[in-house]
């Protein structure tokens, strides 16, 4: 005699799977994830790329004040200043700086201009800038509050 063994039978009828519907169901759902997480993802980015533009301008900052006490002026460019913007900067803002003119104290202003998707996705805060007082200003609906 043979005992039979529990489980699935070969064949047509002990074949076992997911049906459409529930392959479907899944679908949906990782679909409605997808559409809820990606929003939040790109802010997180433009968030990320605004920051980093950010610190560069506060180091060039700093290295305009150093720059002061050397050649009591400012400097008048990235170059004078030995520094270039690094790729992860550049790649999503043009970063300038110039001395102030027509003003009798010396001065500076360093400015972050968006380019490409960073300047499409960030319209609350747009072209940031930083003086010589410390003072920022961001060109967008935010203003500096929210973007600094």
């Amino acid at each position: 005699m043979r005992a039979s063994l529990p489980g699935p039978q070969p064949g047509p009828a002990g074949v076992r799977g997911f049906t459409l519907i529930e392959v479907m169901v899944t679908v949906a759902i990782v679909a409605i994830l997808a559409a809820i997480a990606y929003p939040s993802y790109t802010s997180y980015i433009v968030r990320s790329n605004r920051s980093a533009a950010q610190g560069y301008m506060l180091e060039l900052s700093s290295l305009q004040q150093r720059y002061l006490l050397d050649a009591r002026t400012y400097a008048a460019n990235l170059v004078t200043l030995n520094s270039s913007v690094p790729s992860h900067v550049s790649s999503n803002y043009t970063v300038t700086t110039a001395p102030k003119t027509g003003t009798t104290l010396p001065g500076f202003t360093v400015t972050a201009t968006p380019i490409g998707s960073q300047l499409a996705r960030d319209t609350a805060c747009g072209t940031l800038t930083i003086d010589e007082a410390g003072t920022k200003t961001a060109s967008g609906s935010s203003g500096v509050a929210g973007c600094w």
